[in-house]
């Protein structure tokens, strides 16, 4: 009887212990160390939108230009192995190109992670894992305060869930500051400045509803395309809304000079159209703050301007004595993210006077030194990468570096 009531007990565990597993299983228990909404408890393993990287990725495949973009504002770029034809960014050319699906070549180039847009399909994620390749999915971000999410999940994916996504979330603050930065400096304005971005001469423009439309703010310019959705401009509105700037791809401009309807608008025929690099608008990393920088340097050109050494504290530009207590000498080469030594402290000084710097000086080329180099470049009239090349250095340390105000 005794053993007959053991036997009943233990069937009956078993029993409650699968029934609970199945509970666990219909209800969609999270993943250990689930990032979709917070930062992880460790670094891995970490599991991003329901796909569970077990290690720090040897290797990674850009399917896509937003997030290789996002790649390089977080300076992860080392991990990139291979890249698809659409991921445009100067700094991957050296990358070979893969196709989409060719899960065999990007683990041959020592890809074990890939990275799309959006959710992939069961069978997608079958055949990179049969190569040894983990897909993982990652929607663009829809909203200046989604950006967070985009960099943080990103960030997890290939640095950890703690690691890389507290460094997600501060780059992408970091973009929002560079940003906010240019609208701080636009000039006051009672007329609005009225632009669009046209991506053809077929009526494809950034609409309202898109998230590149909330740049033309940022730039202090109004989006002629604002009331409309879905990419679609259609040239009625266009012609009745007449913007004043009109910002398109690189070889977009002489289809609209040509093209019946477009060469009648005023910004067409008073020269007044001006080519893009196509990611700038397309993708949510570097792309962003060129964007930005780039329309409002067009529309407002006297924020490039120079005021030939005047210093900001209004004098005449003497600034002997502050100079004085610095290192002598530019840094010769390209200082960048992770750099550190004696250069970068003379990088550090120069910020420092001129007013960018925010932080103390210590060497180490950090965030805030990058965030500080974005912004000379920006408000000098440069393309804004963070990176303090020989060009950004040459007028860094010369009479004509515009000051922060």
């Amino acid at each position: 009887m005794r053993k007959l009531w053991k036997n009943g007990v233990r069937r009956l565990l078993a029993l409650v212990c699968t029934a609970a597993l199945a509970a666990c299983t219909a209800a969609g228990c999270s993943p250990s160390n689930d990032v979709t909404s917070g930062v992880g408890s460790t670094d891995f393993p970490v599991t991003v939108n329901d796909v569970t990287i077990s290690q720090k990725p040897e290797g990674v495949a850009a399917l896509s230009a937003n997030l290789a973009d996002v790649v390089l504002a977080l300076n992860y770029e080392l991990p990139l192995k291979v890249r698809t034809a659409d991921c445009l960014q100067s700094d991957l050319d050296v990358l070979p190109v893969v196709e989409a699906d060719d899960y065999a070549s990007m683990s041959a180039a020592g890809a074990t992670l890939a990275l799309q847009d959006g959710t992939p399909t069961q069978e997608q994620q079958d055949a990179a894992s049969q190569a040894g390749v983990t897909l993982l999915g990652i929607a663009p971000a829809t909203s200046r305060e989604d950006l967070t999410r985009l960099y943080a999940q990103v960030g997890a994916a290939l640095n950890g869930g703690v690691t890389g996504y507290e460094k997600g979330e501060k780059t992408a603050g970091n973009v929002c500051i560079t940003i906010d930065d240019v609208a701080r400096v636009i000039p006051e304005t009672s007329t609005p400045r009225v632009a669009c971005y046209l991506t053809d001469a077929s009526g494809g423009a950034v609409t309202g509803d898109q998230f590149a439309s909330m740049l033309f703010e940022s730039a202090g310019l109004t989006n002629a395309a604002t009331d409309c959705t879905g990419g679609e401009f259609p040239l009625e509105n266009l012609r009745l809304a007449d913007p004043s700037y009109i910002f398109c791809p690189e070889g977009v401009k002489a289809q609209l000079e040509a093209a019946d309807g477009y060469k009648d608008l005023t910004a067409v025929k008073e020269g007044r159209v001006y080519e893009m690099d196509p990611t700038w608008m397309t993708c949510q990393g570097r792309g962003i703050v060129q964007a930005v920088s780039f329309m409002a340097g067009t529309a407002y050109p006297e924020l490039l301007e120079s005021d030939n050494g005047t210093s900001s504290d209004g004098g005449d530009g003497d600034t002997s004595s502050s100079a004085s207590s610095l290192p002598e000498g530019t840094p010769e080469g390209t200082l960048k993210f992770g750099d550190e030594g004696d250069d970068v402290l003379r990088l550090q000084y120069r910020l420092q006077e001129l007013g960018y710097l925010f932080v103390n000086p210590t060497g180490l080329y950090a965030e805030g030194t990058e965030q500080s180099v974005k912004d000379f470049q920006l408000l000098n009239g440069m393309l804004v990468t963070g990176v303090a090349d020989e060009e950004t250095l040459a007028l860094l340390f010369s009479d004509e570096a515009q000051p922060r105000n």
